[in-house]
């Protein structure tokens, strides 16, 4: 493989959403990252880490937790009052932090890592389309994340 195609696939993903691509083959391992300059090669045979993990040096201070469909978004279960997850609190990766309503199926809206709730980014109850903003987090610091074990 030639050198400008990693650079040219990172191009490329500037005009998406994807923050990270991880290519893997025979002998090759790519993580390109959508700033459209920094592309990281990891030796093959290199334990996979998260994106977050990957993502270390990267100085963002907030993450957007979208919507994975349309639906409508509910802070709360439709039974409680209290909000699955308030600005200020802080979240586990995996933890429910809201609701997706779908006529009558409710989609669980999770954490993608450890971090603090910052604020709703979508009214409770107001109508999202695939990939609205939801809920902003500040992730954990990389110390207070679980390591893996490698």
């Amino acid at each position: 493989m030639n050198d400008e195609l990693p650079h040219r696939l990172s191009g490329w993903l500037l005009g998406t959403d994807i923050a990270l691509l991880e290519l893997r083959g025979p002998g090759l391992h790519l993580r390109l990252h959508n700033d459209g300059r920094r592309v990281i090669r990891v030796p093959a045979g290199e334990i996979v880490e998260s994106a977050l993990e990957a993502l270390e040096g990267v100085t963002a201070t907030t993450l957007a937790v979208k919507a994975s469909s349309v639906g409508i978004f509910l802070h709360a279960h439709p039974l409680h009052e209290a909000p699955l997850a308030s600005p200020g609190q802080a979240v586990a990766a995996g933890q429910i932090i809201g609701l997706l309503r779908i006529g009558a199926l409710l989609l669980p809206v999770t954490a993608p890592h450890g971090g603090t709730c910052l604020e709703h980014a979508a009214a409770h109850g107001s109508a999202v389309g695939y990939g609205t903003p939801l809920i902003h987090l500040a992730p954990a610091p990389a110390a207070d994340r679980p390591t893996r074990a490698r």
